[in-house]
């Protein structure tokens, strides 16, 4: 079993960072492999992702997961289905000036591959951050 947690600096106001994560159809701009995500069913969402698993060609792959956006404390919710009991949460808050945010993230799976996990989440976070600065600087 593992839990592992971590948070990064973003250089974008809270609300800002909270409206684009609680939109699933921004996943794949910072989730690697993410190809598409679609919200159904009220949590529900079917993801595709791109895989290359070793020794096998490359393929698209389809998952259910659920996520719950908690307005009220700005996190949000997931999890998926399957034999890992994956499943976490984020939450989104003031950074050090009025213009940065705080986002710390919590995971959840029966994975024991450590610095695998560890890696996966400081990915997610960097996409994190830089889609939504990206976004930001482009508006």
């Amino acid at each position: 079993m593992g839990d592992y947690d971590t948070s990064v600096n973003v250089a974008v106001p809270p609300a800002t960072l909270f409206s684009y994560l609680a939109d699933v159809e921004n996943l794949p701009a910072y989730m690697p492999r993410l190809t598409s995500a679609r919200r159904h069913d009220d949590d529900q969402v079917t993801v595709t992702a791109h895989i290359d698993p070793p020794g096998e060609p490359q393929q698209d792959v389809q998952a259910e997961a659920w996520i719950r956006v908690l307005e009220e404390g700005r996190s949000l919710e997931w999890g998926a289905p399957g034999p890992h009991d994956y499943r976490g949460r984020l939450h989104v808050s003031a950074g050090d000036d009025d213009g940065s945010s705080r986002l710390s993230v919590e995971l959840h799976t029966e994975r024991v591959e450590g610095a695998q996990v560890d890696e996966g989440l400081a990915e997610a976070l960097r996409g994190i951050k830089s889609a939504v600065e990206a976004s930001e600087a482009g508006q």
